[in-house]
């Protein structure tokens, strides 16, 4: 059989939509918990479950001192086991009796783990059918789980490298590490393609795969390519329900990477989903509705002209929004969609359709990726997601709005039509560039005429353009000075898909309500770190921040410029004035003794990593409720009054204050 289908399927349904959220849930004031409290657990439950988990990590220990490479490469493999049983019995989210006999059988399985990697063996590399995986995050250096589905017939010392389709799973809002590592190690999935490998991301929880869930996709991806044998030019993203909506985010921000996308259902942009879902009309500052464009998909439309695309809706289902937007979407920029959609069906993917995708994934799979379009599309409102192949966009006129560009190959040209782009590199690896060796190339862009270097000898080709005094000229433009660039181009909760530290103070605060507002708002972020991206985050002192973790880390800087020494060290160089009176970011000055600054600037103590004063990420818990909330709620700096009374529309289950000022900076760091 070329198709494996899950006989279990309304168990993966049932985690689909463990909550239907609804027009009960649209009442900022009244947040119910995500996740919800569990049950209680019996104290002899409890003290064998600390009993193990002290030797599960006794063995960690042995691992970690015994000086073995293999140990410390496959720690993640056991440390999987013992965070996610210690952090669901400290945080109580066993959220049935089941769950808590899936804390044993976790344990059980890192101890048995444990101690034949203390004997130098580590079998599970070479098991195939469903396999259970760790790896440690860069952002915080948590361990976090990961499931494979691994054919039978794979030969890890083969030669043939394989097809990887990276499923993403639906909605749980029980969805703890227990009951991931549980599940992928008991269930398939929808799909087990022959002779390909299925990543099953964790995706830090429920987050539809945004921000630190985007990340865990790619880190998990990455470290499946350096344990597996993958073939570039055949992974493909898929996924239904929530994971529907991150399938749809993939495909457009990273385009050029899969051979094939299959979302399901889900979401594909914020405003009209909450409408038709939810019953809910969105009133959002003006900052707010641009940064929906981050993970918006029908705004990056044309990006997906470079990934084959089957959609799926059920024909009774809500979530088929998701899919008709798209289709909308696309036929403006001249694609027309396959949306397959199974016939009276709700929630659920039809056996028919499952089958018809399935035979179209095999087909576009006999082509893989293609290596070098002649043609390229790309859209983004933002520098973090500026390649398309060999194309990348290096300077925009302003972040948030979109920059477009297609660029065409013809002969030995490159024609190109831009809007609110300032900067383009080109860069062929060898082998790849079509051109004739023997021939400068020509650029031609906006009705402007370049000549460029020609292609070496190896066929590589890399040249650069930007924009200058009212002209396209050769080369990159200059470095001097901040600017906005890729991976430091903000917002807040940029600094938060990337390595960060939480700095705490250890001073006295300008005053007591400022001092008691910014307490509150650390206690919350790192709370609600491990709560909702399910990760522990690094956290010091101000004063024993040390060169290293200033090198190393973003700075989420707590406090004031009294009670932290980094802070007050830095201040003069922010663009950010700050005293006992007043607070201002620009020409507005608001009382110091009752508002306070949030902002991300470039770290003027290594400009290559960010500062954070004052936040955690930016949605709350009201966005925990439903996927398509949970987007940025704040752009690069806000000044928010932390005393008054919220409004009703500004509550603080949206903000951590009522933001009275509030803008992005401009392309160099400056304020507008």
């Amino acid at each position: 059989m070329r198709l494996h289908i899950l006989l279990l399927a309304g168990l993966l349904l049932t985690t689909a939509s463990a909550y239907g959220d609804g027009e009960g849930d649209n009442n900022p004031a009244k947040v119910r918990q995500v996740p919800r409290v569990g049950v209680e657990i019996s104290d002899d439950d409890r003290s064998r479950l600390n009993t193990g988990l002290e030797e599960l990590a006794g063995l960690v220990d042995k691992l970690k001192n015994s000086n073995s490479d293999l140990a410390l490469a496959l720690l993640p493999d056991i440390e999987i086991y013992h965070r996610a049983v210690k952090d669901n019995l400290e945080h109580r989210e066993f959220f049935s009796d089941k769950d808590i006999i899936k804390a044993f059988t976790a344990l059980a399985s890192g101890k048995k783990r444990a101690q034949e990697l203390l004997s130098g063996r580590a079998p599970w590399l070479s098991q195939t059918g469903l396999v259970v995986r760790g790896y440690r995050s860069e952002l915080d250096g948590s361990a976090q789980p990961y499931g494979l589905v691994i054919p039978t017939n794979y030969q890890g010392d083969g030669e043939k490298a394989v097809r990887l389709d990276i499923w993403f799973h639906g909605r749980g809002e029980t969805l703890s590490e227990t009951n991931f590592i549980d599940k992928q190690a008991k269930v398939v999935g929808y799909y087990a393609p022959k002779d390909t490998i299925v990543l099953h991301p964790y995706g830090r929880y429920s987050n539809a795969f945004k921000f630190a869930g985007e990340i865990d996709v790619l880190e998990a991806m990455e470290h499946v390519k350096s344990q597996y044998r993958i073939d570039n030019d055949l992974i493909s993203v898929r996924g239904f329900s929530m994971g529907g909506a991150g399938c749809w985010q993939f495909a457009q921000l990273y385009a050029d990477r899969w051979f094939a996308a299959t979302p399901g259902a889900g979401f594909s942009e914020t405003p009209e989903f909450l409408k038709s879902f939810q019953k809910e009309t969105l009133h959002p500052y003006w900052w707010e509705e641009k940064l929906w464009r981050w993970y918006d998909t029908d705004d990056n439309a044309i990006n997906l002209a470079h990934v084959p695309l089957i959609a799926y809706s059920g024909e009774d289902d809500i979530q088929k929004q998701a899919a008709d937007v798209m289709e909308i979407a696309l036929a403006k920029e001249g694609i027309n969609l396959v949306h397959i959609i199974g016939p009276k069906t709700g929630h659920r993917i039809h056996p028919d359709s499952q089958a018809l995708i399935e035979d179209k994934m095999y087909s576009l799979a006999r082509i893989g990726n293609d290596k070098l379009p002649l043609t390229i599309n790309k859209i983004t409102h933002s520098l973090k997601y500026n390649r398309q192949y060999w194309l990348t966009i290096t300077g925009m006129k302003e972040h948030w709005e979109p920059a477009r560009v297609k660029a065409e190959i013809r002969d030995n040209r490159v024609v190109i039509v831009t809007t609110d782009v300032t900067g383009l590199k080109f860069d062929m690896a060898a082998g790849l560039a079509p051109f004739d060796i023997t021939k400068n190339i020509t650029i031609e862009i906006n009705k402007q005429t370049l000549t460029a270097s020609k292609a070496k000898s190896d066929r590589s080709w890399s040249y650069e353009i930007h924009w200058a005094d009212g002209n396209w000229v050769a080369g990159p433009k200059s470095q001097n000075g901040l600017q906005k660039k890729h991976g430091l181009q903000g917002p807040i909760d940029d600094a938060f898909l990337s390595s960060f530290l939480m700095v705490t103070p250890s001073g006295k605060p300008i005053n007591e309500a400022i001092g008691a507002w910014t307490a509150s708002e650390q206690v919350h972020a790192i709370k609600h770190w491990r709560q909702h991206f399910r990760g522990h985050a690094r956290i010091k002192t101000d004063t024993a921040v040390t060169e290293e973790d200033i090198n190393n880390h973003n700075l989420i800087l707590w406090g004031d410029f009294s009670s932290n020494a980094v802070l007050a060290d830095i201040l003069a160089r922010l663009p950010l004035t700050w005293n006992q009176q007043g607070v201002s970011i620009g020409e507005k000055v608001f009382d110091a003794k009752s508002h306070a600054p949030i902002m991300i600037y470039p770290n003027p103590l290594n400009p290559e990593k960010y500062v954070v004063i004052n936040s955690g990420f930016t949605y709350r818990e009201y966005a925990y409720l439903n996927n398509a909330r949970q987007v940025p709620m704040l752009p690069d700096w806000a000044i928010v009054d932390v005393v008054n009374k919220p409004e009703p529309n500004d509550s603080i289950y949206r903000f951590p204050g009522i933001p009275k000022d509030a803008n992005f900076f401009d392309e160099n760091w400056g304020v507008k």
